[in-house]
C-alpha cells in the first residue's frame, strides 16, 4: 500500500485558512480536518473562529467539537483521531486536508516525534505543582533554554511535564520535539499562507472587533461562570483575557487590546515555527490568485502520487 496524500493549510491566525481549504475542498472531493487546539473543544465558537455550518458549504468537517472544555485535549489525543479521520476519509475515496496552526499537533501527525512517555510522576508533579507559573518556567529556561522558548509561561500543564520528562530522562525535553524525518504513511504537501505584517495585524484587531460583536464576552463568561478557570479550554487566547475584568479589576478596554496583542503575539509564534520547523510551499495570502496558485501545487503534488484518481 503506498501513502495517503493529505493536503495540509498552514499558517497564523486570521490569515484566511478556513476558506481556502473549503475552496480547495469542493475542488479536488476533499473533507477537512480541523488542526486547531482549540476548536476541539465544545461550545468555544466565538474565540476559536470556529467554522459555522453555512461557511462549511456542506464540506464536512472533522475534529470540531470532540472534547468537553473540562477536559485535557493533548497532541498525542489529536494525532490519535487525526489518523483516523484521514483513513476515514480516504476510504471514502476523498481527500483530507488540514487546516489550522497548531504547529505541533499537525508535525505529530506526519513526523517521527517522541512525546516523552516516561509516566507520570505524581509525587513530582505535586512538589512542582506548589511553584507559580514563572518559577515553573524559571526552571524550565535553566534546565532546557530551548523547550522554556517554546512553551508560554502560562502553560503550567505543559512547563510540568516538561520538567517532569527532563526529571525522569535526564535529557532536554527539546530532545523529544526532533521532526526531521516524515513518516511512512502520509505523503503530505504543506501550504503556509501569509501576507504583510502589517496587513495580518489589522486583520487580526478586526477579527477580534467581529468577535466582540457576535458575542464574545457571553460566551467567555459561560465557561467562566462554569467554575473551570484552571481547564486548558479557559486558557485559550480570547477567554483568560477576561477572568481579570470578571474578578473587577480591569476595564473591557483593557480586556480587548490584551486579546489583540496577545492574538498578534500567537501569529508571529507561529510563523516562526512554520519556518524554522517545517518544509513548506508559502503564498501570499492575499494574492488574488492564491486560489489558482494553490490548486496548481495541488495538482502538481496529486500528480506525482500514484494511489491519487483524478
Amino acid at each position: 500500500m503506498g501513502k495517503i496524500p493529505v493536503i495540509v493549510i498552514l499558517g497564523p491566525t486570521a490569515v484566511g485558512k478556513t476558506a481556502l481549504s473549503v475552496k480547495l475542498a469542493k475542488k479536488w472531493q476533499g473533507e477537512v480536518i480541523s488542526g486547531d487546539s482549540m476548536q476541539v473543544y465544545q461550545g468555544l465558537d466565538i474565540g476559536t473562529a470556529k467554522i459555522t455550518p453555512e461557511e462549511m458549504e456542506e464540506v464536512p468537517h472533522h475534529l470540531i467539537d470532540v472534547a468537553s472544555p473540562d477536559t485535557a485535549f493533548t497532541a498525542a489525543d489529536f494525532k490519535h483521531l487525526t489518523e483516523q479521520a484521514i483513513e476515514t476519509i480516504w476510504q471514502k475515496g476523498h481527500l483530507p486536508i488540514i487546516a489550522g496552526g497548531t504547529g505541533l499537533y499537525i508535525q505529530s501527525v506526519f513526523y517521527d516525534y517522541e512525546f516523552g512517555q516516561t509516566g507520570k510522576n505524581e509525587a513530582y508533579r505535586q512538589k512542582l505543582a506548589e511553584y507559580s507559573n514563572e518559577e515553573l518556567w524559571q526552571m524550565l529556561k535553566e534546565k532546557d533554554p530551548k523547550s522554556a522558548s517554546e512553551i508560554h509561561a502560562n502553560n503550567k500543564q505543559r512547563v510540568i511535564r516538561a520538567l517532569e520528562v527532563i526529571h525522569e530522562t535526564k535529557q532536554p525535553f527539546s530532545d523529544f520535539q526532533v521532526h526531521k524525518q516524515l513518516k511512512a504513511t502520509y505523503a503530505p504537501c504543506f501550504i503556509a499562507l501569509d501576507m504583510e505584517r502589517g496587513q495580518l495585524y489589522e486583520r487580526i484587531n478586526s477579527r477580534v472587533q467581529q468577535m466582540l460583536a457576535n458575542g464574545l464576552e457571553q460566551e467567555a463568561f459561560r465557561l467562566y461562570e462554569q467554575g473551570i478557570p484552571q481547564s486548558q479550554a479557559s486558557k485559550g487566547i480570547g477567554y483568560k483575557e477576561w477572568i481579570p475584568y470578571f474578578e473587577g479589576n480591569e476595564t473591557k478596554e483593557e480586556v480587548i487590546a490584551a486579546i489583540q496583542q496577545n492574538s498578534r503575539h500567537f501569529a508571529k509564534r507561529q510563523l516562526t515555527w512554520f519556518r524554522n520547523r517545517m518544509t513548506v510551499h508559502w503564498l501570499d495570502a492575499a494574492d488574488e490568485a492564491l486560489l489558482q496558485k494553490a490548486d496548481h501545487l495541488i495538482r502538481a503534488f496529486l500528480e506525482d502520487n500514484p494511489d491519487w484518481r483524478f
